[in-house]
């Protein structure tokens, strides 16, 4: 058995950058993924970095986590970057939510009057204003609202940056190591680990995302109560003359530029359980909502097709903060948040780790929502 550790179980950008800014903080951290860190649902995700365009309606505390993250993260990523020695991608060009049609339109001018009596950062922009800043867009786009502090980041890159910035400061990532369960009966907390020498534990972050619930061991009434939510995404290979400088969403698809040309097409949002199939469907879907906005796509290179399972959560919220148990933290159900939330949740967990305190800025969101309910 090892020594006594922070133990992250679970290698996606949540648990990732929650295990980077521990060890950075001197800690002894071991993080635990049951197969290649980074290449579930944080590899099938766009890198949106958006408050404004992706938050719905009444969520005032989902988006004033998401405002703060997205503050967070400029520095986050400078930080990440300068540990690392990767480029992540970080662009701040903002985001195009556009209108294909009249009633399209109104349902846009609607969300739109709410994120300003709100006093959301976006502004209305006519068909002329539109295809000014993105002229590859369909003609038939009728208005749009710009989300200019929307960014975006190569959440992949990310991901590299996190696992090199870990083991760089010390840290220990074991892949390929499935949790069976965690014991919790003595001072510390035992992490057995399937054909592989237990880890001993003060501490023990519960981050592995659709999987969260399948550690057995951990206190009842705590178990994140999240599903798998299945999403097929697309990247294609811009070419000249076909260019997009912003991340453009409407209402069946987004389409994410990335610096060194290629663009991610999503996503699907399917309750599939545990099915992580492609489907002819499914690429129909999306290159059919994306096709509306930019028929320019079909005539670009498809490089790849991946599938992730997102982690959703009762409430479609993130799930974050201490059990009943203060050696057991919870940090999943981030849903199609754990991106831009990974910045916040990464500081704002380490200090409550560090410290033995809740968090004032994730209280909302603590798993204590659900502990009256049955798993």
């Amino acid at each position: 058995m090892n020594e006594t550790a922070k133990v992250v179980i679970g290698g996606g950008i949540i648990g990732l950058s929650i295990a980077w800014r521990l060890v950075k903080e001197g800690q002894n951290v071991t993080v635990v993924e049951r197969g290649q860190v980074g290449q579930e649902a944080s590899r099938v995700a766009a890198g949106m970095l958006a408050a404004s365009a992706e938050v719905g309606y009444e969520e005032f505390e989902l988006y004033a986590l998401c405002r703060e993250s997205l503050r967070l993260w400029p520095n986050f990523a400078l930080e990440l970057e300068q540990d690392s020695g990767i480029n992540v991608d970080y662009r701040s060009n903002g985001t195009l939510i556009v209108a294909d049609d009249r009633d399209a339109a109104v349902a846009l001018k609607r969300g739109f009057d709410f994120q300003k009596e709100h006093q959301y950062p976006v502004e209305w922009l006519t068909r002329e204003e539109t295809l000014a800043l993105e002229p590859f867009l369909s003609p038939r786009i009728v208005a749009s609202v710009f989300a200019s502090e929307d960014h975006a980041v190569d959440n992949r890159m990310v991901i590299k940056g996190l696992r090199e910035a870990i083991l760089r400061h010390g840290g220990v990532i074991k892949e390929n190591s499935t949790v069976e369960s965690v014991d919790l009966s003595g001072t510390n907390v035992v992490v057995h680990v399937q054909g592989q020498d237990s880890v001993i534990a003060d501490t023990v972050v519960v981050a592995a995302g659709a999987w969260s619930r399948q550690i057995a061991g951990l206190p009842p009434e705590f178990v994140p109560p999240v599903r798998p939510v299945k999403g097929q995404i697309l990247e294609l290979k811009m070419e000249r003359p076909f260019e997009l400088n912003h991340v453009v969403r409407g209402r069946k698809a987004y389409l994410v530029p990335r610096t060194d040309g290629r663009l991610i097409v999503g996503a699907t949002s399917e309750e599939m359980g545990f099915d992580k199939r492609m489907t002819a469907g499914g690429v129909h879907a999306v290159l059919d909502g994306a096709w509306d906005m930019v028929p320019g796509i079909l005539d670009l290179e498809l490089s790849s097709i991946d599938v992730g399972l997102r982690p959703g959560s009762r409430d479609h919220q993130p799930i974050v903060g201490y059990s009943n148990d203060r050696r057991i933290f919870i940090a999943t159900g981030h849903y199609r948040h754990g991106v831009i939330l990974s910045a916040v949740t990464a500081v704002e967990s380490a200090k409550s780790i560090l410290s033995g305190n809740d968090s004032a800025v994730l209280r909302y969101f603590s798993p204590k929502r659900f502990s009256h309910l049955d798993v």
